[in-house]
């Protein structure tokens, strides 16, 4: 039993200091545990309560409470909260890398006083002989250990510095341990209990299940126009968009803010003070969305976050879980929402070379698990409990029809027939294989693993294709299975499909198996943007208003006796033909089109499309005038500034390694959006006055800028950047 300090019951206790009137789900259970002097396992989904399982046990307590901690930010949230609910700030602090030497020695003095009930400490921090030595001489109640999934090389977060607490909490005292999660599959279970050699520890399990929570996955195309439609309703709601890379966070920011969004970005490139400013301005709802890395969140406690967004789809499921239960935390609702492209997942498999061989098995196996929930057709709901082995009814569970695949349900079909082969091809396989092999043996696809095994010579190779069936279609079955219970994953063997004893009796006696068809992203390209797309690229969208838009082109340039291509090109107005843009800022978004064009020609187009909207009640949506950040990369401002500072252009191309082309290309790019440059400097080093005088007239009488013919009238007298370049000037000079 712990020595404790008060004499009231738990629920007064709870009370007297936290003000609340009752324990959430296991809670009470835990502290009882804990207060008896028991090792406790406690598994509990973000937004679950956790923190209060140590924070009021060490309050009851004499002595310190150590709470191992892995991030410095979750560290300071906690002692904050805490010291909000008492009168002394001594009561909890934190012990590491960010403290000042006057602050060390001010937590050791709170800490020798009896002040301290809680000390939050990181496990790098634990491992400093000054910190052990310290440790010893005080009086210390029990160690919580949280994020405990750290511990485990199967856990979404694994840190081998958690691998060694066990030792160093021996050699500080022997006291009651309490190790705390909310992501833990029963493998990741196991494994943290035995390092922390508690195994006889109570384990305490609540349910996975978030019910008022919406799970979907919506292919990765036209995403950025797709976040802007789902955030632009939800207005004033808080919101947190997840992205793999730092670069990925700072342009999606500013292009949901220049779109009318109260965003911030946020990643650990950024400086201290400014990540510290932008989750304040979050909490305090100076800002709706956060665009962040999954730097941020954790240990955050803001209850009120109404969608949670992946840009990429990360790295496990138990990272996944974690994250998209940041959302409504108060019960209320929870929008889930990701986006999936399997060259993402490709990219990440990338990111495991050179990694150890057991670790990169392991980080793959976890990404398999992700493709198998985006790509389920399945209720993703029991999917997910059934991965950290809670089972679920999906027809009459709390929150069962909360996810896209249930509202709206795939293609059936019966697969007795398939289940069956499938089944009898692992037991023939002696059950030793992974999905992969198991595909490509009822595929009838030789590869190394087939060839080493000589499985090619077995009965009932490529007995699975038939019907046109796809190696996706098999992993379907495969998935579909396991939900079943009829097979399971060995995980210690990375993966090895093995039959269970339902599904050998499902082998003696078959019966129909209702299969459903697996969402298809195959043709999804991960790459594909938005912002970056051309509209007019595949064929014109609307061939009545880009016909109209000519005629007015072909009219301004009568008047201005300037060629038709001087004003807009023919990309530009495809891009107006398929998006609509009836105000400045939205023509600004038009390919080809920058702030000089839109001054200059910008308002009769303006004024046609918006009088054509009208006159033919077009609807505009939303995602046709998603405004873009203008594209001001480092080669355009590098050009630009040493064309200013007329230095040769061989230099400005060699100074960024690219060939003179490419250069003349950027030029091009520039010059088409409306911005003005000068490279009299060089064209009058390369062609006389005469010569540049015979080009400039052709372009002022021609139809179109089209450089091969501008060539052939010239019997090819001049090289294609020669008469690149003049085409520049021109433009340049008359249209900009």
């Amino acid at each position: 039993m712990l020595s404790v300090d008060i004499s009231f019951s738990l629920s007064q206790a709870l009370h007297q200091f936290f003000g609340f009137n009752g324990f959430k789900g296991e809670q009470e259970a835990v502290i009882e545990s804990v207060l008896r002097g028991r090792n406790a396992f406690v598994i509990m989904p973000t937004g679950g309560g956790k923190s209060m399982c140590y924070q009021l046990p060490a309050l009851m307590c004499s002595g310190t409470a150590i709470v191992v901690s892995p991030l410095i930010a979750l560290m300071k949230n906690q002692v904050d909260s805490i010291r909000s609910f008492h009168s002394d700030n001594g009561v909890a602090h934190f012990l590491n890398s960010s403290l000042t030497k006057t602050e060390i020695t001010k937590v050791k003095s709170d800490i020798l006083d009896g002040v301290t009930k809680l000390l939050y400490v990181a496990p790098e921090s634990l491992t400093k002989q000054e910190n052990l030595e310290f440790l010893t001489r005080i009086k210390v109640s029990f160690v919580a250990i949280d994020e405990a999934h750290c511990i485990s090389e199967w856990g979404h977060d694994f840190r081998p510095e958690y691998r060694r607490l066990r030792q160093i909490i021996n050699a500080i005292d022997v006291v009651p341990i309490m190790a705390l999660t909310a992501t833990a599959t029963p493998k990741v279970q196991q494994d943290i209990q035995k390092n922390l050699d508690m195994t006889d520890a109570d384990v305490f399990k609540a349910s996975f299940n978030r019910p008022n929570l919406y799970y979907e996955v919506r292919p990765k195309k036209n995403i950025y126009k797709e976040i802007v439609k789902f955030i632009t309703p939800r207005k004033g709601k808080s919101g947190i968009i997840y992205c793999l890379s730092r670069k990925k966070v700072e342009e999606l920011a500013k292009t949901l803010q220049v779109n009318g969004i109260k965003a911030l970005p946020y990643h650990a490139g950024m400086d201290a003070s400014t990540r510290a400013k932008h989750q304040d301005m979050f909490l305090m709802e100076d800002v709706d969305v956060i665009v962040a890395t999954i730097a941020f969140g954790m240990g955050i406690d803001k209850p009120d976050v109404r969608f949670v967004i992946h840009y990429d789809m990360p790295k496990s499921l138990e990272s996944y879980y974690q994250e998209t239960g940041r959302a409504g935390r108060d019960g209320g609702e929870g929008h889930c929402l990701a986006f999936y492209s399997y060259k993402d997942i490709e990219k990440l498999e990338k990111f495991l070379q050179g990694k150890p061989v057991s670790e990169q098995e392991i980080g793959r196996q976890l990404l398999n698990e992700v493709v198998a929930y985006a790509e389920t057709s399945l209720n993703r709901r029991k999917f997910l409990l059934h991965y950290f082995g809670e089972e679920f009814d999906e027809i009459n569970g709390e929150g069962a029809d909360m996810d896209d695949n249930t509202r709206y349900p795939k293609e059936k079909s019966e697969g007795q027939k398939e289940v069956s082969l499938l089944l009898e091809t692992i037991h023939r396989l002696k059950e030793m294989h992974k999905a992969k092999h198991i595909t490509a043996f009822l595929m009838g696809e030789k590869n190394n693993d087939i060839d080493t095994y000589k499985h090619h010579k077995l009965q009932g190779f490529g007995a699975g294709k038939y019907n046109d069936y796809q190696d996706r279609f098999w992993n379907a079955v495969i998935r579909q299975s396991i939900i079943a219970g009829l097979l399971k994953k060995e995980i210690e063997q990375y993966g090895v499909l093995q039959i269970t004893e339902k599904g050998h009796a499902y082998r003696q006696n078959p019966h129909p198996f209702t299969l459903i068809k697996e969402n298809d992203f195959s043709d999804i390209d991960a790459n594909e943007t938005y912002i970056n797309g051309r509209g007019g690229e595949h064929g014109v969208a609307d061939t009545v208003l880009f016909n109209a838009l000519k005629n007015l082109r072909k009219e301004i340039s009568k008047k201005k006796g300037l060629p038709p291509f001087v004003i807009f090109q023919d990309p530009s107005l495809e891009d107006m033909a398929l998006r609509y843009p009836i105000v400045k800022e939205e023509l600004l978004n038009i390919v080809g089109v920058g702030p000089g064009k839109v001054a200059k020609f910008g308002k009769p187009f303006i004024e046609l499309i918006s009088k054509y909207v009208t006159e033919n009640d077009i609807e505009r949506p939303l995602d046709m005038v998603v405004r873009s950040v203008v594209n001001k990369s480092g080669f355009k401002v590098h050009v630009i500034t040493n064309i200013d500072r007329k230095l040769p252009l061989e230099d400005i191309a060699s100074a960024k390694g690219v060939e003179m082309k490419r250069l003349i290309a950027e030029i091009e790019a520039i010059v088409s959006s409306g911005t003005k440059v000068n490279i009299d400097y060089h064209i009058n080093e390369i062609l006389d006055e005469d010569q540049q005088e015979e080009i400039l007239e052709y372009f002022t009488e021609a139809e179109s800028d089209d450089l091969e013919t501008a060539l052939e009238e010239f019997d090819h007298d001049y090289d294609d950047d020669e008469m690149r370049l003049m085409r520049i000037k021109f433009i340049s000079e008359v249209g900009n």
